[in-house]
């Protein structure tokens, strides 16, 4: 591919992001995670992506939004990796599958079904989407240290909202519910739409990523009658983010 001298979505070149990004999915996110940062900057906006850089600790470190799956994910993720960064928290959102898992809790990925297309085109489906264990382990130390309810385990990613939340009106139906049964057996803990994807291109470029999620609400629990309150908040997941780029940072420095 031709070199550009900006990148061709984030329009970002060397120089403009850290090597530590926070990558949430919604670009009205971008402006309150930057807040936490020290002398933040707006360096882009572009379709989906909107992206600040600011310091931790004193180290450079970017909030760069990625839109909605797979697709866009690994795009921010490719472009950010060319221009210099190496470790990405995603931050995002996620429905409850396991019981156990209620609104307003943490979901810290520690590896994702790859129901999605957009790892099949960097690694055969036997390679499996695992997160960066220093990574992840920096997210659970930090929603610890706050005092969140964090549940780590494996998340569901998938391409298609809707498959989710009605798979009995699609016509494939029955592959669908089949399948959910099988990761409710499972023990997986919730549902999501980026981190597989986000895995598997870290692998194949090198890269460390992790993931933690928001809990907006469990339909499983719904459907067995258990009590839950939707919450839609994401303040706790961003600042698990942020603290656990502190973590990384001082941990990279030791």
């Amino acid at each position: 591919m031709q070199e550009l001298e900006k990148q061709f979505h984030i329009r970002c070149v060397p120089g403009d992001v850290g090597r530590y990004c926070i990558l949430p999915g919604d670009p009205g996110r971008c402006a309150a995670i930057a807040a936490l940062f020290d002398d933040a900057r707006l360096v882009a906006q572009n379709r989906e992506f909107t992206i600040y850089t600011g310091a931790l600790l004193g180290e450079p470190v970017t909030v760069c939004s990625t839109g909605i799956g797979g697709p866009s994910a690994a795009i921010a993720m490719e472009e950010l990796t060319a221009i210099g960064a190496d470790t990405f928290v995603r931050v995002g959102t996620c429905g409850g599958i396991d019981l156990d898992v209620r609104s307003g809790d943490i979901v810290v990925a520690t590896g994702a079904v790859r129901q999605e297309g957009t790892s099949r085109e960097y690694a055969p489906i036997e390679f499996p989407a695992v997160a960066d264990l220093t990574v992840t382990n920096a997210l659970v130390d930090a929603a610890r240290s706050m005092g969140k309810t964090v549940h780590a385990g494996v998340v569901q990613a998938k391409d298609s909202f809707y498959g989710q939340h009605s798979p009995g009106r699609m016509p494939v139906s029955f592959e669908l519910q089949n399948k959910w049964e099988a990761w409710k057996r499972l023990g997986v803990k919730a549902s999501e739409m980026e981190s597989a994807a986000l895995f598997v291109v870290a692998a194949a470029r090198k890269v460390r990523c992790g993931a933690c999620f928001h809990v907006i609400w469990n339909q499983e629990r719904e459907a067995a009658g258990l009590d839950q309150d939707m919450s839609e908040d994401t303040s706790a997941a961003v600042g698990v983010g942020v603290e656990a780029l502190k973590l990384l940072i001082a941990r990279d420095r030791g």
